[in-house]
């Protein structure tokens, strides 16, 4: 692999590069140069669409995470509270703190150990994915489309609540070198680490019972995709197949999880940049097709909440940099 800014990858060549910049670039290589290519034979066949998903007969009409939920939210929220993204909808959560930095509490922190650990920034002790605590793992057949609905769902709920908090954060910490978009990119990442079973923030008791819950569902649903995937007429891919995911057997599959979200990360950076204005871009300036910067909505090539565009990469590549990186990056940042 070639180090970041080199030829490899499509290094972006810009000078004085921070830590960030550093890292999304690394994580631009481990895409490019491994996962993209690695998972290319499987990208068609996990792909969801949200128009399939069979949540409520009514969605089949739009394939725009931010139309679709904007419109229909109330009905696929339902009138279980505990669907609520975000919480009960009578929390007032602060997701960001101008006097706390961080959690570092070995107990919250999965694999740390009293000497050493991550700690999870303000931002991600409050995420809006409450909703895929629960999803209904039941329907096989639309297990990739329905998940990721539910994925699009908690991202737009996730954007909406760190727009407004952040602008008033900022302008209270105007030493803050962060933007919204790169706000967004780090909770985008956090939710691709949950997705893929690999999140590093437990929680207290009551947290961890919620988390064991919303992996044993991801675990249901990636065996129902599994099953869904086998179906496909391959000729002469079957035993492809089998070793690609041959680690999967033991259940927790998460080759397949990585896969899913290479093939689904556009759909769910359109969902949680749904709330992000004009005038906010990516922090790299040559983020989009290797060269070029963001021209407002946090996204690439005139994409934009109000007129969506099928097959536009997201800008970010934070969620191919290990948390632990990001996190600390995050925390030295702010």
């Amino acid at each position: 692999m070639a180090p970041p800014g080199g030829s490899g990858g499509g290094g972006s060549g810009e000078d004085d590069k921070d830590a960030k910049h550093v890292l999304d670039e690394f994580g631009q290589q481990v895409y490019e140069e491994i996962v993209k290519s690695e998972a290319k034979n499987y990208i068609d066949d996990l792909k969801g669409s949200l128009s399939l998903a069979s949540t409520n007969s009514e969605l089949n009409y739009t394939n725009d995470p931010c139309k679709l939920i904007k419109e229909k939210r109330d009905k696929l929220l339902g009138t279980n509270s505990n669907r609520y993204p975000c919480g009960t909808r009578r929390e007032d959560v602060n997701r960001f703190s101008d006097t706390q930095g961080a959690e570092c509490a070995t107990s919250k922190i999965k694999d740390s150990k009293n000497y050493c650990g991550a700690c999870a920034p303000f931002r991600r002790l409050h995420l809006c994915n409450k909703n895929m605590e629960n999803m209904d793992t039941n329907k096989d057949s639309k297990a990739k489309d329905n998940l990721l609905l539910e994925v699009c769902m908690a991202a737009y709920y996730e954007g909406d609540s760190i727009k407004t908090p952040y602008t008033k954060h900022k302008e209270t910490n105007g030493d803050s070198a962060s933007e919204l978009c790169t706000v967004l990119a780090r909770s985008f990442a956090d939710i691709g680490d949950i997705v893929r079973g690999r999140d590093l923030y437990s929680g207290n008791d009551e947290e961890k019972k919620q988390r064991k819950k919303l992996q044993q569902n991801l675990k249901n649903i990636f065996e129902n995709i599994y099953k869904e995937l086998k179906k496909k007429d391959r000729k002469n891919g079957e035993e492809e197949l089998k070793r690609r995911y041959k680690k999967d057997e033991d259940g927790n599959y998460y080759q397949l999880r990585e896969d899913w979200w290479t093939a689904n990360r556009r759909q769910v950076w359109k969902a949680i940049t749904c709330s992000a204005a004009g005038g906010n871009n990516y922090f790299r300036q040559t983020a989009c097709n290797g060269g070029s910067p963001t021209k407002g909505y946090c996204r690439c090539n005139g994409d934009q909440p109000n007129d969506h565009k099928a097959n536009i990469d997201p800008p970010t590549y934070f969620d191919y940099v290990p948390q632990f990186l990001r996190w600390f990056e995050e925390w030295a940042e702010d």
